[in-house]
């Protein structure tokens, strides 16, 4: 059995600023019982010797190999460009002054 108490709800409510009914503190003194038990048990199963897991099956990486491929020229890139200015994009100002 747990050490969570009605007075411990109410206090861990009053550090998260949330108003509990008594009823409220009466559900939650046991669905955190339980919760800490459960967490207890899981303690006790998870020896030196169990290899820490955060999925059940391995994962592995879906990705395709990052390899450099061809890239767009300068030309090419501010070709279609509405305005361009010294080899860049030229856009207005968004804060409503040049910078």
């Amino acid at each position: 059995m747990s050490e969570i108490t009605p007075d411990l709800v109410r206090h861990l409510g009053v550090l998260a600023r949330i108003q509990l009914s008594d009823e409220e503190v009466d559900r939650l003194t046991g669905q955190l019982d339980v919760i800490v038990d459960n967490i207890a048990k899981v303690s006790e199963v998870a020896t030196p010797d169990v290899v820490a897991t955060s999925h059940p099956i391995p994962l592995t990486n879906v990705f395709r190999a990052d390899e450099p491929g061809e890239v767009l020229t300068l030309e090419q890139a501010l070709h279609n460009a509405p305005d361009a200015a010294d080899d860049r994009f030229r856009v207005t100002a968004i804060l409503g002054e040049e910078q």
